[in-house]
């Protein structure tokens, strides 16, 4: 007896297990994250007539959880800024209605709820763009047919019309009035997207932007149209309310740059004179969707130049989050496919539990529910489980 209640005080003894980093709260300008599982933006071509729908309210909920952070699918800025089928808009006051019983449902969560902005560029066709014109960008340069994220589908691209100086003023407008409008359908923040391919990187990044104005040539020429977008949200909603994402390294859309470790420093650089609340970065071993390469390169430079919040994004696994996090790497971690497939997915990292497998296939088609609101959660698992076993 005396043995048992020995070894019993001595259990209760013994030190907690240590904390999974990437579960640990973190406080991000105002807002108190209870972990550092984000959920990535992510395209899912759902939300019919540029108009977000309400199936999108269970989608984003069931990820939602108390003190998580979660990142809107890339949201356009006007009726340009399209080059995807049934992609949201926040330009119009139709669409900021539709957005906020979306919004409202993770608030009820407990959720923190950031939307991301962007403009295409010359990554779509007439058929999206007003009239059927040209799409817009920081060159002329057409965009050779590519294979889409899916793996299936061959999107066509019409050759872009270079912005004359005088224009882009207007576009910055466009991302203001975005970010007002985001702010008024109840999000959190936004996030900018200067990444992956799209219109700020055409002008960023030195493989595309052959521009001969202030807008081309020097790198600071080239950053000045994604600064002054950000210095206009920035002025708009409150720096403690805006991030942005970058990909320096990735070569989305044929958006390559001669030195990216340079364009990345320079960037978070001029990004701490706006005091924005963070910076989300793409994986220089991401080159392109899905597919994780081997790379000398490594955004610990720009993690420690930046002064806010630094997000990391790009093929993450559990294992990889909570060593990224523990090493001082990023203070969190953005997951995509995985967060797709798994709606409870910090839940599932906390436990070390299986993941479901995600379905490529489903991952863009219009159906309200296939590969959107139906995959199941852990508790679901197990209960089918119990039920088979009973019968």
């Amino acid at each position: 007896m005396k043995v048992r209640v020995k070894a019993l005080i001595d259990k209760m003894a013994a030190p907690a297990e240590d904390p999974i980093p990437l579960l640990t709260p973190y406080k991000m300008g105002k807002f108190n994250l209870s972990h550092r599982v984000v959920l990535a933006p992510l395209t899912r071509q759902r939300s019919y007539g540029n108009v977000p729908q309400p199936h999108a309210v269970l989608y984003y909920s069931q990820r939602a959880s108390d003190g998580g952070l979660l990142i809107a699918e890339a949201t356009g800025v006007s009726d340009t800024a399209q080059g995807y089928p049934q992609t949201p808009g926040i330009w119009t006051k139709h669409q900021v209605q539709a957005w906020k019983p979306i919004v409202d449902a993770v608030h009820a969560k407990g959720a923190i709820f950031f939307c991301q902005i962007w403009h295409v560029g010359r990554v779509s066709d007439s058929v999206y763009q007003p009239n059927g014109q040209a799409p817009i960008s920081s060159t002329d340069k057409p965009l050779t047919p590519q294979i889409r994220s899916n793996g299936i589908d061959v999107a066509q691209f019409t050759p872009p019309r270079r912005l004359r100086t005088d224009e882009i003023p207007h576009i910055v407008n466009d991302f203001r009035l975005a970010a007002r409008n985001a702010i008024e359908a109840g999000f959190d923040g936004v996030e900018i997207h200067g990444a992956h391919g799209y219109l700020l990187e055409q002008f960023m990044k030195d493989k595309v932007n052959d521009r001969t104005d202030e807008y081309g040539g020097s790198l600071e020429n080239r950053c000045r149209f994604a600064l002054e977008v950000v210095e206009a949200v920035v002025d708009e909603i409150g720096a403690d309310r805006v991030g942005i994402r970058l990909s320096p390294f990735a070569e989305y859309a044929e958006c390559g740059d001669t030195n990216p470790k340079q364009l990345g420093h320079y960037m978070v650089n001029a990004l701490n004179k706006y005091g924005i609340l963070y910076c989300h970065m793409v994986e220089p071993r991401m080159k392109t969707v899905g597919e994780k390469t081997q790379c000398p390169h490594s955004l610990l430079p720009m993690r420690k130049a930046f002064n806010g919040t630094f997000i990391a994004a790009g093929g993450y696994d559990r294992e990889d989050g909570i060593n990224t996090v523990a090493e001082n790497r990023a203070d969190l971690v953005a997951y995509g496919r995985w967060f797709l497939a798994n709606p409870d997915l910090p839940k599932r990292f906390s436990l070390n539990a299986p993941l479901n497998k995600y379905n490529r296939e489903t991952f863009y088609i219009s159906d309200p529910v296939l590969g959107y609101t139906d995959y199941p959660f852990l508790d679901e698992e197990t209960n089918d489980v119990a039920i088979e076993g009973r019968n």
